[in-house]
């Protein structure tokens, strides 16, 4: 057993060597950084799990949101109303807040297949706008302009036990918070893998690419958008219940209109209709602002009108700056941009290889 084991190892495809460490390195990354670096990137794994949700409906089934900061609001306050209110363990109450808001997505998407793409993307909007001002209304179940605390666990003992003998450290809740986030997406993005593998996946994707022929194939229509839709709202519930947690309160002003823009735009600079966009695109979404607004003002070279720009204007800026650039120079994002980058750099090497072996003749270029 063990040698077949070794075998398939041996033989599987680089992707999965890849993916393996990645996975080793987000495991190990809270051990080397501080609480706070910590935190900032379970924030980045929080976009990631909401974007990953985004692209199933945008990049797979060819539905645009510009909504689902709301649905990441909806997930949020349910963990922490009933934290608040009923005393439960805040990981009980992550997959109710994903089921709860995946129900109301499948609702939401039932009248959504009467409009077409603009009004969808208008009807969403709309819903991102109004999310912020439903949610001061009920102030006695919200908290009002206020919102609600949100209390941060400690570490269990086995986890810190088991933390401290790897790094003679104790374990913080902020490092607990990160691989609590970590768990949850390595479980949603395997859902996801899985899901675009099979009838589902392909279903949405003959969807997005032509309803008349995906209907005359026999596919649901109206089944596999309202469940496109139901998945991506469950998606972005696990991950507004988990941003509550990451940063300790939840209100109106932690959902605005410009978090769902975040979440398109990393969905677009990841690469759309691919399991590890969102991961890239969470990355460049979440720190591309803050480093920018770092280090811009620190480059004495730039004119003093675009050093006062990207302070005054903050993140959009930036946004701006990468999405032209990636409709340049990489429009099917940064996944496609490295796929490309790699079966560039494989057929060179190949090349290399058959000339020296003699299979073809020598490049004239090269003598």
């Amino acid at each position: 057993m063990a040698r077949s084991v070794l075998e398939r190892a041996r033989t599987a495809p680089p992707r999965y060597w890849l993916v393996g460490l990645v996975v080793i390195f987000f495991l190990g990354f809270p051990t080397v950084i501080s609480s706070f670096l910590a935190s900032e990137w379970t924030q980045a794994l929080v976009l990631a799990i909401a974007i990953m949700g985004l692209n199933i409906l945008v990049g797979y089934s060819g539905q645009l949101s510009l909504g689902h900061g709301a649905l990441m609001a909806l997930g949020a306050y349910t963990s922490a109303i009933i934290v608040h209110d009923y005393q439960v363990d805040y990981l009980v109450t992550i997959p109710i807040a994903g089921l709860l808001t995946g129900g109301i997505g499948f609702l939401f998407g039932i009248p959504a297949l009467r409009l077409s793409a603009l009004y969808l993307a208008l009807a969403t909007f709309a819903l991102a706008v109004v999310t912020p001002s439903l949610i001061k209304r009920p102030a006695g179940l919200t908290g009002g302009v206020q919102g609600i605390l949100v209390p941060q666990p400690d570490p269990p003992a086995l986890a810190s036990s088991a933390y401290s003998a790897v790094t003679g450290t104790a374990m913080t809740s902020e490092q607990w918070i990160y691989y609590i986030t970590l768990f949850c997406a390595l479980v949603l993005f395997w859902l996801a893998w899985n899901l675009v593998r099979h009838r589902p996946g392909r279903a949405m994707r003959a969807i997005r690419d032509g309803e008349v022929a995906a209907a005359a194939s026999g596919i649901n229509i109206a089944g596999y958008k309202t469940l496109a839709f139901a998945i991506s709202a469950f998606y972005a519930g696990v991950a507004g219940s988990l941003f509550g947690l990451t940063i300790g309160f939840v209100s109106p002003d932690t959902f605005p209109v410009a978090l769902s823009i975040q979440l398109l735009v990393g969905a677009v600079i990841g690469g759309l209709a691919s399991i590890p966009g969102p991961l890239l695109g969470a990355i460049f979404a979440y720190f591309l602002p803050i480093e920018s607004s770092q280090w811009v003002p620190s480059q004495t070279w730039l004119p003093d009108q675009i050093t006062s720009t990207v302070k005054n204007a903050g993140p959009a800026v930036s946004y701006g700056v990468v999405l032209i650039l990636l409709m340049i120079f990489a429009p099917t994002g940064l996944v496609g941009l490295l796929t490309r980058g790699y079966a560039a750099l494989n057929r060179r090497l190949r090349g290399a290889g058959d000339r020296e072996t003699g299979h073809l003749p020598p490049d004239p270029q090269t003598v």
